[in-house]
């Protein structure tokens, strides 16, 4: 997500498209490029100090009821790209709201694309970089690899889903603003699924930072609006 040119071993899977969306390339969300100029400055405080594990095909029957429209259309299809993954379906929601919200043809200037928003190097010849299930198979393969290398905790996970796996090692202060971003976000998400909450107001603060353009322009493309 934070890196986009050639890639170095251990590079991230996805990239918001920037003044489309997200994350990765940054469909709005790399976050960091919230491309309507956020001036945001995140602490890091408040995700509390316990690790979120993750559960793989348990607790959840469904995906929490709080997320956005776009990507609630796309539920049972990550509930079963999620099966086949081994990663929990609700923090494949969670990937898939901060980086395209659900938009299939998302793509960043960065040339991450889709509904994880992968970069083009994950693929091989002749695979169809915005196909969902080619998309999601790459993607949620790199969110594995992450949940691996981070022990199986989810925050780290995230951060290098978003600045590529070998920040995991690193510390919080080394890491790029944009993936200290990102995982504020997608931690305090992840854990309200988790918990079973109705409505997560981690959720809403981003749509209110700049992630409800990304979910309009979902919306548009699936034709719910």
């Amino acid at each position: 997500m934070p890196h986009r040119s050639a890639p170095p071993p251990s590079r991230p899977a996805s990239h918001s498209p920037r003044g489309e969306g997200c994350l990765s390339g940054f469909l709005i969300p790399p976050l960091a490029i919230l491309a309507i100029g956020c001036l945001m400055v995140f602490s890091m405080g408040n995700l509390g100090s316990a690790p979120l594990l993750t559960r793989p095909g348990a607790a959840h029957s469904g995906l929490a009821p709080f997320f956005s429209d776009p990507v609630q259309a796309w539920g049972a299809s990550i509930q079963s790209w999620a099966n086949d993954a081994g990663v929990d379906a609700n923090l494949a929601a969670t990937v898939m709201q901060i980086e395209s919200c659900g938009d299939p043809q998302a793509v960043s200037s960065a040339g991450a694309g889709g509904l994880f928003q992968v970069m083009p190097f994950h693929f091989k010849g002749g695979e169809d970089q915005l196909d969902p299930q080619t998309n999601a198979r790459r993607g949620l393969a790199y969110l594995q690899q992450a949940l691996e290398a981070a022990g199986g905790d989810a925050r780290l996970a995230l951060a290098g889903y978003n600045g590529g796996i070998g920040v995991i090692q690193r510390g919080e202060n080394a890491w790029p603003a944009e993936t200290r971003r990102y995982t504020r976000w997608g931690a305090q998400i992840y854990q309200d699924a988790q918990q079973g909450m109705e409505h997560s107001q981690a959720l809403q603060d981003w749509l209110d930072h700049g992630g409800a353009r990304l979910c309009r322009q979902a919306a548009n493309r699936l034709g719910l609006e």
